[in-house]
């Protein structure tokens, strides 16, 4: 495809598909090229270089979460889809995770999230450090608990790219895991049923658990004043 009839929507959408299927580490300028069919030059000619681009992609997956709508009655419930679409955001596109970590990333996109979280914490009567605190648990705790899989990602990826079986090598960690494990009580205990997970998960229903304690504790006027938001 010639330079001039690319477009930036058709790189930045097709630099997302290829971060999804490859990792920051599958992400060049080649091996874009090759999937928009045209030579990497051409893609140069609209975007500057690698950070650029994972810049773009990442605001391009920004913009996907949705934003309820503001409720000050029911303010716990819209942090509570605020972080769920995010958390389900990052679950699609778990590179994001890793650029948050190895680049500096500003956007639109996170901005705009940014700004509706804390309008969700200011409607309910937040200051506007309480709303800037509580809005940055949300995110902490949102961002750690997609981290497992981005961590299963790209250790699929790197296992693959060595000629192994990620799965093979998972059961046979979890189970050297489970030896080192054997002499503590409160593991050993959990190896045989439903507690034990597989490589990088958390027990079922760990992250809505702990999604409703963190919003519980949440209230303006700060955890000693009595005068929580409903």
């Amino acid at each position: 495809m010639p330079r001039d009839t690319l477009t930036p929507e058709q790189i930045v959408r097709t630099a997302v598909e290829l971060l999804d299927d490859e990792g920051l580490e599958g992400l060049n300028m080649r091996s874009l090229g090759k999937r928009l069919g045209a030579a990497a030059t051409a893609v140069y000619w609209h975007v500057k270089n690698k950070d650029d681009l994972v810049l773009l992609a990442a605001d391009r997956v920004w913009h996907e979460v949705e934003l309820p709508q503001l409720d000050a009655a029911d303010w716990r419930g819209t942090a509570a889809a605020m972080a769920d679409r995010l958390h389900a955001m990052l679950v699609r596109h778990p590179w994001l995770v890793q650029a948050i970590g190895s680049h500096l990333l500003y956007s639109t996109g996170k901005a705009r999230y940014d700004d509706h979280l804390l309008g969700v914490f200011e409607t309910a009567g937040f200051a506007p450090e309480e709303a800037d605190r509580a809005a940055g648990a949300v995110m902490t705790y949102v961002l750690g608990n997609a981290l497992g899989a981005a961590t299963m990602a790209s250790l699929s990826r790197k296992l693959r790219r060595a000629g192994e079986d990620p799965g093979g090598r998972f059961e046979e960690t979890m189970a050297k895991a489970a030896e080192v494990a054997e002499p503590f009580p409160r593991l050993r205990a959990r190896l045989d049923t439903a507690a034990a997970t597989g490589y990088a998960d958390a027990p079922d229903g760990t992250y809505r658990v702990g999604l409703r304690a963190l919003l519980d504790g949440l209230r303006a006027g700060g955890a000693d004043s009595g005068a929580g938001a409903a």
